[in-house]
């Protein structure tokens, strides 16, 4: 196997003594294997390998943020996937698109296909302006009965112009572009694609515990130094309701620069706090017009304070300085076009999540849907035109 290790194969500059502790952390924890299968290839949680991952390179960890990148390392996000070898050639999910049904589900062929292209790339470049990345690349734990091997490629968006069908049948579209293999599931509305593992840059031999049981019952776990998290959060959409629809009025929230009474930048927006959210996290922000620093996806510090009527209203601190952020490094939202909920339904994302650590706020973005998750559903017919 070490003929097919070469450690100039990998697309981060990492540390060798990073990559060593990174190793020995990931054949720990498959040594465990058996705790949970029979099989004599160990076994990875998808969790683990991002914590792992994040803490032994000190990268940022992205994995709940509902983006295409797990881990930001510097100005890279890294994909994190782990699988089995298989022939070298295996099939892996990249992404879903239950909550975008509607934008693609009368399509046929490849105007399907080119379509599911588009929001994936959409996608992809949203995380990128989301978090000031320069690229996108995937980090893969592929594992075998002999241990787990490294390995990366680029994180490649799809070159629509490109795109030629495989194969094709009733529930799959097999197609693939200039540089790429995909495989589209209608049936499950999932993307994969085509890894070609041939070259590792690093790798370590498992040896999987026959009694993982004992082995945890000789770790020593004192109960002093217990860290409580006071962490709060809260999520936001960016949308409001208007007769059971989901809207984004034109002359208000992200549309705000379009409203009338004196003359406005168009930059000038604010993220809707509802009636009902305002009632059920009273307190989470600071009072009326108090500004507070709010940390943003990209490490960035952005003031921002309630502000309007009835605190009904979260902007920037000054106003358009959200808007510029959001709206044109971000979404890259024309100037003068008023947004629809469209717009968040092509890239995926319609909803922010603000979390509070002590006086601190950090602000993410959340997929299609993770609001009516994140609330009470006997809260939402109550949402509706409240603002």
């Amino acid at each position: 196997m070490k003929n097919n290790v070469d450690f100039t194969k990998k697309y981060i500059q990492y540390n060798k003594l990073d990559v060593k502790k990174y190793l020995e952390d990931l054949k720990l924890v498959g040594s465990l294997s058996g705790l949970f299968s029979d099989s004599d290839i160990p076994l990875l949680h998808y969790r683990v390998t991002e914590n792992l991952y994040c803490a032994d390179f000190d990268a940022e960890n992205l994995a709940r943020a509902d983006v295409s990148a797990d881990a930001k390392l510097k100005s890279h996000g890294i994909g994190i996937k782990t699988f089995t070898e298989g022939n070298k050639k295996t099939l892996q999910k990249i992404a879903e698109f239950n909550s975008q049904q509607i934008l693609y589900s009368d399509l046929k062929g490849i105007e399907k296909i080119k379509k599911i292209a588009e929001l994936r790339n959409k996608r992809l470049e949203f995380t990128k302006n989301a978090y000031g990345l320069n690229d996108l690349i995937y980090h893969c734990i592929v594992r075998n009965r002999n241990g787990f091997f490294l390995y990366e490629e680029k994180m490649n968006s799809i070159n629509i112009d490109k795109i030629k069908f495989i194969s094709e049948s009733q529930h799959t579209y097999t197609f693939k572009d200039d540089k790429e293999e995909y495989k589209f599931d209608v049936s499950k509305s999932t993307l994969y694609k085509r890894f070609i593992t041939e070259t590792y840059f690093a790798y370590i031999k498992v040896d999987i515990l026959t009694d993982p049981i004992e082995a945890l019952r000789k770790i020593s776990i004192s109960n002093e130094d217990v860290i409580i998290d006071f962490s709060e959060s809260v999520v936001i959409p960016l949308y409001s309701y208007k007769n059971g629809e989901k809207v984004i009025f034109p002359k208000s929230g992200l549309n705000q620069w379009n409203a009338g009474g004196r003359a406005r930048d168009y930059d000038e927006v604010y993220i809707p706090f509802n009636s009902v959210l305002r009632e059920m996290y009273e307190g989470f922000f600071p009072p009326r017009d108090t500004p507070f620093d709010v940390i943003l996806p990209n490490g960035q510090k952005m003031s921002m304070k309630l502000c309007q009527e009835n605190c009904k209203a979260l902007m920037s601190n000054p106003n358009k300085a959200l808007g510029k952020w959001l709206l044109r490094d971000v979404l890259k939202i024309p100037y003068g076009k008023i947004i629809s909920y469209n717009d968040l339904l092509e890239i995926g994302i319609d909803s922010v999540s603000f979390k509070k650590e002590g006086d601190k706020y950090y602000l993410d973005f959340k997929n299609l849907g993770e609001f009516e998750k994140f609330i009470n559903k006997e809260y939402l017919n109550d949402i509706e035109d409240k603002i």
